[in-house]
C-alpha cells in the first residue's frame, strides 16, 4: 500500500509586511485562505493512486483537481493547523516573533490557539487510520503543517517515505508500507 502526501501549490498571496500587528497578521491569514495559486507540473511516480482525499480549502481543492481526474473526498479534517496571535496588540511586532510566538503557544497547549496539539493528532489519527482500513493507493492533498505531522504517524504505523522539514509546494511525497 502506498500513500502520496502532496502539499497546495503554492499560494500567489505573499508574506505580509516585517513588522505587522495581530490583525494585520490574522488578516494576512484570511488573505492567504482565499488566495489563488501558482500551478506546476506534479510528478505523480506512475503509481495508479485508487482515491485522492484533500482539505477542503481551496488551495488544496485547485491542486487536487489539477493532479488527480477521478473523484475527490474533501475533507474539513485535512485542513491546516489554524493559528490566532497569542494576545491582541496593535503594536507592531516582527512577523517571526508573532509567528515564534503562536507556535510556542501551540505547542504548549495555550489556550489562546484554536486548537490543541491533541486535537490535531486526533483528528489526523483518525484520517490515517480510516486510510490504512481501506488498504489502497491513496493520494492526499494538504497543507505542509499536517503533512508533518502525518508523517510521523505514517512512520511510527509501519509505513516508510522521505524526510522532511518543509514540504514543498506541488511536490509528491510517497510513503510505502513495509510490507508491500
Amino acid at each position: 500500500m502506498k500513500i502520496g502526501l502532496v502539499r497546495h501549490f503554492k499560494v500567489t498571496r505573499g508574506y505580509p509586511d516585517r513588522f505587522v500587528t495581530s490583525e494585520e497578521l490574522m488578516k494576512w491569514v484570511e488573505e492567504y485562505d482565499e488566495s489563488d495559486v501558482e500551478e506546476n507540473e506534479v510528478d505523480l511516480h506512475d503509481i495508479e493512486w485508487k482515491k485522492c482525499y484533500a482539505s477542503d480549502l481551496a488551495r488544496a481543492e485547485v491542486t487536487a483537481r489539477e493532479v488527480y481526474a477521478g473523484d475527490i473526498v474533501s475533507l474539513k479534517e485535512l485542513r491546516e493547523i489554524r493559528i490566532s496571535p497569542l494576545f491582541s496588540s496593535r503594536r507592531k511586532l516582527p512577523l517571526f516573533l508573532h509567528l515564534f510566538m503562536i507556535r510556542s503557544a501551540w505547542w504548549f497547549n495555550h489556550r489562546s490557539q484554536p486548537e490543541s496539539k491533541k486535537e490535531i493528532l486526533k483528528r489526523i489519527n483518525g484520517i490515517v487510520d480510516a486510510i490504512i482500513q481501506e488498504g489502497e493507493d491513496v493520494l492526499i492533498v494538504g497543507h505542509g503543517g499536517i503533512m508533518i505531522f502525518m508523517r510521523k504517524e505514517l512512520i511510527k504505523r509501519g509505513f516508510r517515505g522521505p524526510k522532511f522539514r518543509r514540504p514543498s509546494n506541488g511536490k509528491l511525497y510517497v510513503f510505502q508500507d513495509r510490507k508491500g
